[in-house]
């Protein structure tokens, strides 16, 4: 069996920078799984799983327009501090959700006065080449509710609230 459009594959993954520095990986013998085909994931990754099997090994490079996007430096924004609640725990780094005219968006703290926080709207890994070293463990026949709602379910009752 092959990985093609409607097929839910489940693989061992590393995720490496240009320094191969791992950015993220699964662990523990867990699989990352996800329904082919449907943009669940970014497009680079998705194209180069395309036609394999199960057991097979690949090391695809993933370039800024076919993963998280080029970094744009007007996704800054400065927002009054009084904008968030004064008990936060917020500090750089940390990933915050804002409400904006097209829904929610996530963006990461740059920095923080009394006065102001900086926030950067890009994704962490927007302007990287992304290597990742995939090991594809099992591939199956997407289910009809799978397909249905667009995503792979895990094993037992799936339930959207």
């Amino acid at each position: 069996m092959k990985i093609t459009h409607g097929m839910v594959v489940a693989m061992h993954y590393e995720l490496t920078d240009e320094n191969n520095d791992t950015l993220d990986a699964t662990e523990n013998g867990d699989l990352f799984t996800y329904l082919h085909g449907h943009g669940n994931i970014i497009p680079g990754l998705e194209n180069g799983l395309d036609g394999l099997g199960v057991g097979d090994k690949a090391h695809i490079i993933v370039h800024p327009a076919q993963g998280y996007g080029a970094h744009d430096p007007q996704a800054r924004i400065e927002m009054p501090r009084s904008q968030f609640p004064d008990d936060a725990d917020l500090s750089p780094g940390d990933r915050v959700a804002i409400d904006g005219p097209e829904g929610e968006k996530i963006f990461t703290i740059i920095e923080m006065t009394d006065v102001n926080v900086t926030l950067d709207g890009n994704h962490p890994l927007a302007g990287m080449i992304l290597h990742f070293d995939i090991e594809v463990a099992e591939i199956r026949p997407a289910t009809e509710e799978e397909l249905a709602h667009g995503h792979a379910h895990s094993g037992g009752d799936h339930h959207h609230h």
